[in-house]
């Protein structure tokens, strides 16, 4: 397949790919790794739904070195991991586990002995279990346990890690993990779920001074973002639309790049906000933005088919399917359009306070097994990332200062709730021998890669 045109990009524009420490580390018990709220919610019947678990997930615990090998065929420029906080600190305080961190020291090395940049993230949701029987990310605690853990990392791994994101999607942490109870640890606590929202973005805020204080030149963030679309023109939707997109979105990106939380919302976060704000709104190197589709809303009593399985509670929305596109194996809207649309209206909306933008995540999941031949063709993600790609360069023509793309993901890998079901993978994983395979999709991003530093 073509390569999209991708001239409007800068010359230094970084190509990457993102994995997630529970999702492909695998090795849960050993070498002094503790218990995280994902080890717990694995073992619960019935929440993951092929019954499966993270404890072998792709042993990249083992095999990381054959995986950055992968990594540097392709070319890529960046590798954004997360670090297992209950593999430093098992109790999620206190002592620091020296296997844990040496993993990470010896990934770091072989990173960069490929050329390959590191990204670091803190948080990818593994929360140690300790942490979140003393109350998790529902007491500020957590987030103050967190900045030190950030301190803890940051002088094991500064001197040679490019960048960092503390904290990965903390809207999803929240909303999924704590508001609804479709992820874990479980809980649905619907809007009682607010203080854990303020808590994660109090401890990016404290990671990030944590970050500056052991010299870390590049940090970031990492959020999730969604455009939201109104399902139809009455009041009633758009009103729905709006509180959506504020929860959502605002909630979180606002106190990072404006110092203020969305209208009405300071007084229904735990104190002292003013403060935890002004924590909160440290400057960024860059805004990282992880992007899969819009999200399409109704208000409560809406003939529109809601999407399936989307807890509501007593929320005055519904999420709605959305119809006329594509769809990904998760039976996601491909939408390409809308990143660029979501990158345009970042620059738009906040203007100066949008540091330059990197997206941090991208990707679909489709199921294309291997042949007789072993070959694994899977043209739909091509396409998937062409365009996405092609996107973000229209976002860059319009004027918006994007500097990256790190794809998700670099391997097949435990997709949480979904368990195995789901493949993201530009490398097809067998997960009964661990065997990697490159797909079709893996030269073609290579060709990408190779044809944007030609220009360079």
């Amino acid at each position: 397949m073509t390569i999209p045109d991708l001239h409007a990009l800068p010359a230094s524009f970084l190509f990457g790919a993102s994995t997630a420490s529970y999702q492909i580390e695998g090795a849960v018990a050993a070498d002094g790794r503790g218990a995280s709220v994902w080890d717990t919610f694995c073992a619960v019947p019935g929440r993951i739904r092929d019954g499966s678990s993270g404890a072998e997930a792709c042993d990249h615990y083992h095999r990381y070195a054959e995986d950055v090998s992968l990594m540097k065929g392709l070319g890529l420029d960046g590798y954004r991991f997360s670090v297992a906080w209950p593999r430093v600190q098992p109790a999620g305080s206190g002592p620091v586990n020296p296997a844990g961190i040496a993993f990470y020291d010896r990934l770091v090395d072989e990173l960069l002995a490929a050329g390959i940049e590191p990204m670091a993230t803190l948080f990818h949701w593994d929360l140690p279990q300790p942490l979140e029987d003393a109350g998790g990310w529902l007491q500020r605690t957590t987030a103050e346990r967190f900045g030190e853990y950030a301190a803890v990392v940051a002088e094991a791994l500064g001197d040679r890690v490019t960048h960092w994101a503390p904290v990965n999607e903390p809207n999803v942490v929240t909303m999924l993990g704590y508001a609804t109870g479709v992820h874990a640890p479980g809980r649905s606590l619907m809007l009682d779920a607010l203080p854990v929202a303020h808590h994660l973005l109090l401890g990016h805020g404290l990671a990030v001074q944590a970050l500056r204080t052991a010299g870390a030149r590049s940090v970031g963030a990492a959020n999730n973002h969604t455009p939201v679309w109104s399902a139809t023109d009455s009041d009633a939707d758009r009103e729905a639309a709006a509180l959506y997109d504020t929860l959502w979105n605002r909630l979180f990106a606002d106190p990072l790049l404006r110092g203020e939380y969305p209208a009405g919302f300071s007084d229904l976060m735990p104190g002292p906000v003013a403060d935890d704000l002004r924590l909160m709104s440290a400057p960024l190197d860059f805004y990282g933005v992880n992007y899969y589709n819009p999200t399409r809303v109704a208000a409560v009593g809406t003939d529109l088919t809601p999407i399936a399985q989307t807890p509501s509670g007593d929320l005055p929305f519904v999420p709605v399917e959305i119809d006329g596109y594509e769809r990904t194996g998760f039976d996601w809207p491909v939408v390409p359009d809308g990143l660029r649309d979501l990158l345009v209206s970042l620059h738009d909306d906040y203007g100066a306070r949008l540091p330059p933008v990197m997206v941090t995540e991208n990707g679909c999941a489709y199921d294309d097994p291997p042949d007789p031949a072993g070959a694994v063709h899977d043209d739909r993600r091509i396409d998937y990332l062409r365009q996405h790609l092609q996107a973000v360069a229209e976002a860059a023509a319009a004027g918006v200062d994007v500097r990256g793309y790190y794809t998700w993901s670099l391997l097949d890998n435990f997709e949480w709730a979904e368990g195995y079901t789901q493949r993201f993978g530009l490398v097809h994983v067998d997960y009964a021998t661990q065997r990697r395979t490159p797909k079709d999709s893996y030269p073609w991003y290579a060709r990408v890669i190779a044809d944007h530093r030609s220009r360079r």
